[in-house]
């Protein structure tokens, strides 16, 4: 592999930001010094661009197998890297769902021969696959994901002995979709009654509740102090479920996590007018309290990553009425200029976008040798550059079904080169080598 050295960065890692050169040798970060004199295969002349180290997503919906006419993994990793995600975790509900080691494994095969980004994908748990699921290696797999809601139809795990024995037995960092499927329920016979099918999408936070989402991950948080289970709650989206969650012990010592998604930390419910069903994800976008709940518990660290829940759909399929429109829109592009537009407005520092980013994905997740610029890591690195505004539009949308909620934003920052395992695979805003990603391992 060649070498590459970056010249005149400004790092932003493990909360301290220092001018530096930067050598890569053999796929991983060989020097990190001031005036590195070594001759390198390539050199890269950052010129006071940020230095920063790959964000990791721990939650993206691909769509493949089955649903590739909204997404696949060739071109939403292609996307990621685009948006300086380096690493993703991909979710079970595809078509067929990943319930068998023999459908996860197939997933791993075709990121191999398509990704540029590095990859994992999650093993899914059902009411009737639990010996499966036990067989998962904790080595090589990033975790077991339950939805305990009914966001995804049949992968609802809502047998309490079932859930009972994940809890028990799970090997591993167990991640849940927590909504209590009955309250869902009754809320939407209510509304349907009203309104028939033409729900008014600001109806969506009432339908899928606060008292949804607190019922569900309570129970979950109980089930995982009960059993000493690794417990992660992704996208928590309310002010009252924070109540859940510690912030006064390392990351490193938790065994209950939280994750927040960039859908939940930008937009509130006053935003349905404006963009529709375009932001009807699950769980639901809340009230403006909520949504500066979910921020400051990001800063104060009860809440522990950032991701996107990215989860592709056409457009056709999002024009459909409330009761047949699907949830989910396409985020993993936008994620790291979002957080950084956040940033610039002082709802978080620099070092906190890249903590919960990139190094607590690392720690929660305990992924081998990346997630930090650390000399002897893998070179996962973004370079980006301040104070260049550009505008989200059609034309530099990199997803499948060619729209963004941000479609119209203007963004501050703009992702200048991205480097996967020391490769530069995305730069001057295209695809820069045919390089792919590695299968993440994991220190456990």
């Amino acid at each position: 592999m060649s070498s590459l050295l970056i010249k005149d960065a400004l790092l932003i890692n493990e909360g301290v930001q220092i001018e530096t050169d930067l050598l890569v040798s053999n796929g991983r970060i060989s020097r990190i010094a001031r005036n590195i004199g070594t001759i390198a295969d390539r050199k890269i002349m950052a010129g006071g661009k940020y230095l920063l180290p790959g964000a990791i997503d721990d939650q993206v919906h691909f769509r493949e197998p089955g649903l590739t006419h909204k997404a696949d993994i060739a071109s939403e990793s292609v996307a990621a890297i685009a948006g300086g995600v380096t690493s993703f975790m991909e979710m079970p509900n595809t078509n067929p769902q990943t319930l068998t080691q023999a459908l996860l494994e197939a997933k791993f095969s075709r990121a191999a021969e398509v990704s540029p980004a590095n990859f994992s994908f999650f093993m899914g748990a059902s009411n009737d696959n639990l010996a499966e699921v036990l067989k998962t290696n904790p080595q090589t797999v990033c975790g077991i994901k339950v939805f305990m809601g009914s966001s995804t139809g049949n992968m609802l795990v809502d047998d309490e002995n079932v859930l009972e024995n994940i809890f028990r037995q799970a090997p591993m960092l167990v991640a849940t979709h927590c909504e209590k499927e009955e309250i869902i329920s009754q809320n939407t016979a209510q509304y349907l009654q009203q309104y028939g099918e033409n729900i008014p999408v600001s109806k969506h936070p009432e339908i899928r509740s606060g008292e949804a989402c607190y019922a569900s991950s309570s129970l979950a948080v109980a089930l995982a102090k009960k059993y000493g289970t690794r417990l992660h709650v992704l996208h928590i989206s309310t002010e009252k479920e924070l109540s859940l969650f510690r912030n006064d012990i390392p990351l490193a010592q938790k065994r209950i996590t939280a994750e927040v998604c960039i859908h939940h930390l930008w937009f509130s419910e006053e935003d349905y007018a404006e963009k529709g069903m375009l932001i009807k994800w699950n769980p639901a976008v809340k009230k403006l309290s909520d949504r500066e709940a979910l921020r400051r518990a990001l800063v104060d660290d009860r809440l522990d990553i950032i991701a996107t829940d990215h989860a592709p759909h056409t457009l056709a399929e999002k024009a459909n009425p409330y009761t047949k429109a699907p949830s989910g829109g396409p985020l993993v592009q936008h994620s790291l200029v979002a957080m950084l537009e956040l940033s610039a407005m002082g709802v978080i520092s620099l070092e906190k976008v890249v903590e919960k980013m990139a190094h607590a994905p690392a720690i929660c997740f305990e992924i081998s040798e990346r997630g930090f610029v650390r000399e002897g890591y893998y070179a996962d690195l973004v370079l980006v550059a301040p104070h260049q505004p550009w505008v989200v539009s059609p034309e530099n949308i990199l997803y499948k079904c060619k729209w963004s909620p941000f479609e119209g934003a203007t963004f501050q920052h703009k992702i200048d080169t991205t480097i996967v395992n020391g490769n530069v695979v995305w730069q001057n805003g295209k695809l820069a080598g045919q390089e792919k990603g590695m299968r993440l391992k994991f220190d456990r």
